[in-house]
């Protein structure tokens, strides 16, 4: 199966997936006061010059400050390196008979978008073809852009629709592009910049979801409409198909091809975690008979697949399960569900895929990734472990209903990436790349310990340490976490965190805390909403745990996260300053009263809630940064960082934080960078300045 669909960035990972929101009514609540009363909701404007002189201000000292401690060149330098190396993994992807890569390294900053043929990708030493030179592109149209993916129309791949972004921004361009003339179609298929959805319904017609105008976008500022567009019309013209709520996330339609037809899905994300689906057929939609919280996660043999978010009573379904439903039952009216994977207490399911004759299930089993694969045999579906890695984090991709084949990519803390291809018939692998190894990893161990939580809860946690280590108390430790969303954090390779931060004598941490997806949706609602604490309390049992284990103490412990995570060491900061010596907050939320009034923060209130109601406020206000931070009270010197061109957190969360914690007389370091998106750069060079920038603090701050 082929979906032609752009997916919509949110908030994650990065995890995850805006214009204004919706200003919140009044409210009776101490919401309004407080909002009233608030004396930075000037650097909310993202680009008026005193915002902008205050950063260029802030910028100033902490740089000053960072780049002065003696080993930050060598930090930069040697993380460019790794980052502009002709040696990392040049990963494919499969569009017909050709794999395509795109490619970032110190000649192409912005990258090139390449093609070559199978046979050549396997030889070690291929020879490829530039679709797309982004670089070039920049340069000749005086643009900042990034490239942000292409969207190709199946079977063919020859015509495609390419998204690229000014600073890298969630908010695109998008521009039909030909591949076989390597130039952009003149009156072809094109958006001005805005969050759009746009996918392939033929080569003349497109789903198009996009800022048609007012109210068309939801509060959350995604498409609400979503329209059919012919070739060779004007955009005002395209026939609205469905218009959803305002107050959804987005809505949107998509065309899933495959070898035997293809099916149209129109969908509309009511919240970040429930949505509802209908099959297209002509003018009507037949409403999918599903749970509103399952997600669809592909097709096979003319059957949906749907990951089940929570108990499905009338079929006698649990909560995490993977189960398939034939279309033509759903055209009938009389559904029939079954049952393919029911996972264990310990497991959760990460990702469906499928090849020609098997479905392929990435499951974490105790935040160990295994890869199961699942066959339609005398009506019942069998389950097979295909053991592609021992005690590794396995990734598959580029698999296609054609055949059986696909890749996939191992590694782990003290593993460099290796890409292998195989084919889920014979279970034979074949190894194609391997990344170097930037660090003495043998030098190091990896450990699975468990801390117990207020309530009682065991939450596991890795420790990345030398062998060697003294358990004195003194090793300069670096906890990292994010805790939201259903995203799980698993081990994997990190050149930067191996040559900055464990060669030069740290230990590193990684958190497993509720509010993640390490074992299924459970363990995600234990700590979402009204429990959203539980994610902070668990994240300060592992640092006491560290601190009982002699592995490290407060003046030696210092946190990070970013995005959701940036809000996790923030409150951790608020809530138990005690316990660490350095707080790195990235592109963060912060102030929780107001997120949902800017940016894309509507579309959170399903994780956080709704401060406007008092019973939600209640909760959110006993750990939201911006209105717990306090003065008088003895903080880790934090570091603070984000993107001016971050359309997705906006950067006044932590221009306010920094700007309150100031005014208290707190000591605190602030960097924004004027471009980069919520992922923070936008090339190799600027993540590499970021990358520095962390580790130096972290070295002034817990030596």
């Amino acid at each position: 199966m082929r979906i032609a669909l752009v997916t919509l960035a949110l908030l994650s990972t990065g995890l995850v997936h805006s214009a204004q929101a919706n200003t919140a009514p009044a409210a009776t609540s101490t919401a309004t006061a407080s909002q009233t009363a608030d004396p930075y909701l000037w650097l909310e404007e993202v680009d008026s010059k005193p915002a902008m002189d205050w950063v260029t201000q802030q910028n100033a000292v902490s740089t000053k400050q960072l780049e002065s401690y003696p080993k930050y060149q060598q930090f930069y330098q040697q993380t460019l390196e790794v980052m502009d190396s002709p040696n990392n993994i040049d990963f494919p992807s499969r569009q017909g008979k050709h794999l395509y890569n795109f490619w970032r390294d110190a000649k192409h900053q912005r990258g090139i978008y390449r093609r070559t043929t199978a046979e050549s990708y396997a030889s070690g030493k291929p020879v490829w073809e530039t679709v797309l030179d982004i670089d070039a592109l920049a340069k000749t149209e005086n643009e900042n852009w990034v490239y942000k993916g292409m969207n190709c129309l199946y079977p063919e791949y020859k015509r495609c629709l390419v998204n690229l972004s000014r600073g890298g921004a969630d908010a695109t361009v998008v521009r039909e592009f030909d591949i076989t003339t390597g130039s952009f179609v003149k009156d072809g298929f094109s958006l001005p910049e805005a969050k759009s959805s746009i996918s392939w319904i033929d080569q003349n017609s497109v789903y198009v979801g996009t800022d048609f105008g007012t109210g068309s976008m939801t509060a959350s500022g995604y498409p609400k409409t979503v329209k059919i567009w012919q070739r060779g019309t004007a955009l005002s013209a395209a026939v609205t198909l469905y218009d959803g709520a305002a107050t959804s996330v987005s809505i949107g339609a998509y065309r899933s091809f495959g070898v035997d037809g293809s099916h149209d899905f129109v969908y509309e994300s009511t919240s970040f975690y429930t949505n509802k689906a209908w099959l297209r057929q002509g003018e009507k939609l037949i409403a999918i008979p599903k749970p509103d919280s399952a997600d669809f996660s592909g097709m096979i043999s003319g059957q949906i697949l749907l990951k089940l978010k929570q108990d499905w009573p009338e079929h006698q379904l649990k909560q995490g399960s993977l189960v398939a439903m034939p279309i033509s039952d759903i055209v009938a009216g009389k559904p029939v569900v079954t049952l393919l994977l029911e996972p264990t207490a310990t497991m959760s399911i990460q990702r469906v895929s499928r090849t020609k004759d098997h479905v392929l299930v990435t499951v974490l089993d105790d935040v160990k990734t295994r890869v199961l694969k699942l066959s339609y045999q005398d009506n019942n579906w069998l389950s097979t472990d295909l053991k592609l890695a021992d005690n590794a984090n396995i990734s598959v991709f580029n698999t296609e209903e054609t055949d059986n084949l696909f890749h996939y990519v191992v590694n782990g803390f003290l593993t460099p990436m290796s890409l292998l291809a195989s084919d889920s018939a014979t279970g034979k692998s074949t190894p194609l790349r391997q990344a170097p190894s930037w660090f003495d990893e043998s030098k190091f161990k990896v450990e699975q310990f468990k801390a117990k939580s207020k309530d009682g809860t065991l939450v596991p946690y890795f420790v990345v340490m030398a062998k060697d280590l003294k358990l004195n108390g003194k090793n300069p430790t670096l906890l990292y976490g994010y805790g939201g969303f259903n995203v799980p954090m698993t081990p994997g390779y990190s050149a930067s965190i191996g040559r900055s931060w464990l060669m030069e004598g740290g230990v590193y941490v990684l958190s497993n805390i509720r509010g993640g997806g390490e074992y299924g949706p459970a363990w995600h609602q234990a700590a979402q909403l009204h429990q959203k604490m539980k994610s902070y309390e668990d994240f300060a049992a592992i640092a006491e745990d560290l601190i009982a284990r002699n592995i490290t103490s407060p003046k030696h412990l210092g946190i990070k996260g970013g995005s959701n995570g940036g809000l996790l060491t923030g409150a951790s900061m608020v809530l138990r300053p005690e316990l660490y010596g350095a707080v790195i907050s990235q592109v963060p939320l912060l102030d929780m009263q107001r997120y949902h009034t800017l940016l894309a923060g509507a579309s959170w209130m399903a994780e956080y809630g709704d401060p406007t109601k008092a019973e939600d406020w209640k909760v959110i206000k006993t750990y939201s940064p911006y209105h717990n931070v306090k003065a008088g009270v003895k903080y880790p010197t934090a570091f603070f960082y984000t993107s001016t061109r971050d359309d997705r957190v906006h950067p006044a969360h932590a221009r306010k934080m920094v700007a309150r914690m100031l005014e208290q007389k707190h000591p605190v370091l602030y960097f924004e960078n004027i471009e980069g998106g919520h992922a923070g750069a936008a090339d190799n060079k600027q993540s590499a300045r970021m990358s520095a920038l962390e580790y130096s603090y972290l070295w002034q701050q817990l030596q």
